[in-house]
């Protein structure tokens, strides 16, 4: 048997009209006030869960790298978008060292381009030349050795004079095979690793840039995401480290609620469907965004995700707690009564009293509608603001007296006049 909370002390006792008794010759006829129940196989109750608002994304802006700031473009509540420009750092060593960099680079790629294009005509004609003179000159010599060896036998020259002839020679053809050892090597062109080494050069000088000019670009603070600055830490011509807090960015999305409900109704909502949520006492529509596939390990629920507007952004903070209401049809069979028509039965059961039937002790005209009341037992299944849900000996079609029931007793004769027709009972 279900309790009912509050019923006990809520049940009004005033009448919703004065009792009219009428002197009958033989008992006094109390006029009491009655409604016809009808049986009802379902009644809907509100569940209500409790979550908080999710926290918006937050950051901290500072630089990657140490510097002086220079520039300063925002301040507390300006909203930015996404990307805008927020603070520089003095970049002008990085710019020089850029400019150096540059130079350097177009000097290897100038080594590089005049060894991939080889040695010119002009210096392959020349080492032919060079070979060809120094051929002249060794065959000249070479006569000249002749000449002496012959003298030399006819005891014309000392054998001083005959060496000296042989040397030239000798150093004549030495001078021969280096110049055209380096005719051959202009006429081969640059070796292939050596233009490698050089193209690693330019590669490693390119490489440098790239470095230099990641360091720039690291001098200025972007927003990442479109937001509003909560707060400026520092001004210009303060010197940040790497990582220093230079200003505070919120995002301006739309908040966003999370909220663990059973299962059983996380799989009745349905996405993008309006419901209302409570924040700070006061109720706001909320979109059904998402719902999380896992379930809570300690509360065995799934999460909810609900949307609110984007204007609310400022008014909810992060961490709020968030209600949900959800409505659930409960399938019980039962009648709907107002809480004034309960008593206190015995043993902490309710009871009702009901019109039996009509009286055939009077048989004047004035008093042929008259009852005999009947006290009926009843289990309260729900109760709803000032209207219980309500199953025992009862029909659909019984009339209830829902007030005085204080100055009534079972088999008591009554006069009736009803609160409403024969439909379900509702209250406000």
């Amino acid at each position: 048997m279900l309790l009912l909370s509050g019923v006990g002390f809520g049940v009004s006792r005033s009448f919703a009209a004065r009792d009219k008794p009428e002197k009958a010759s033989e008992v006094n006829i109390l006029t009491v006030k009655t409604t016809p129940i009808k049986a009802v196989n379902s009644y809907q109750v509100s569940q209500t869960y409790t979550g908080e608002v999710a926290a918006v994304r937050a950051s901290e802006l500072g630089f990657e790298r140490s510097g002086e700031i220079v520039r300063l473009r925002v301040d507390r509540g300006n909203w930015v978008k996404a990307g805008t420009p927020i603070a520089q750092l003095d970049t002008r060593n990085l710019s020089a060292q850029r400019q150096q960099l540059l130079a350097q680079k177009a000097q290897a790629l100038a080594v590089l381009k005049e060894l991939q294009n080889g040695p010119r005509k002009e210096v392959i004609a020349a080492a032919r030349a060079e070979v060809q003179d120094l051929k002249d000159q060794l065959q000249l010599q070479r006569t000249k050795t002749s000449r002496r060896e012959y003298l030399y036998k006819e005891g014309a020259i000392s054998k001083e004079q005959l060496d000296e002839i042989s040397f030239g020679a000798a150093a004549l053809s030495d001078r021969l095979v280096a110049a055209e050892s380096r005719l051959n090597e202009l006429l081969a062109g640059t070796r292939p690793e050596k233009i490698a080494a050089q193209q690693a050069a330019v590669k490693q000088l390119e490489a440098n840039i790239t470095d230099v000019e990641v360091s720039i670009a690291k001098s200025t603070i972007k927003a990442p995401f479109s937001g509003t600055i909560a707060a400026r830490n520092l001004d210009e011509g303060t010197v940040v480290s790497a990582g220093q807090s230079v200003v505070r960015l919120t995002e301006n999305a739309k908040p966003e609620v999370e909220i663990g409900v059973p299962v059983m109704v996380a799989e009745k909502l349905i996405p993008r469907s309006q419901k209302q949520v409570q924040i700070q006492g006061k109720t706001y529509l909320a979109k059904v965004a998402s719902i999380l596939p896992e379930i809570n390990p300690n509360t065995r629920t799934r999460t909810v995700v609900l949307e609110l507007e984007q204007s609310l952004g400022r008014l909810i903070a992060p961490g709020e707690i968030a209600r949900l209401t959800v409505p659930q049809r409960v399938a019980k069979r039962g009648y709907w009564l107002p809480v004034t028509a309960l008593m206190r039965g015995e043993r902490g059961l309710w009871s009702v009293y009901a019109l039996g039937k009509s009286s055939e002790k009077n048989k004047n005209e004035k008093h042929k509608n008259t009852y005999r009341v009947e006290r009926r037992d009843v289990e309260v299944l729900h109760t709803d603001n000032n209207r219980v849900l309500v199953r025992g000996s009862l029909q659909s079609g019984d009339r209830l007296i829902v007030d005085g029931t204080q100055r009534i007793v079972s088999g008591q004769l009554v006069a009736s006049y009803e609160q409403s027709t024969n439909q379900e009972i509702t209250f406000p």
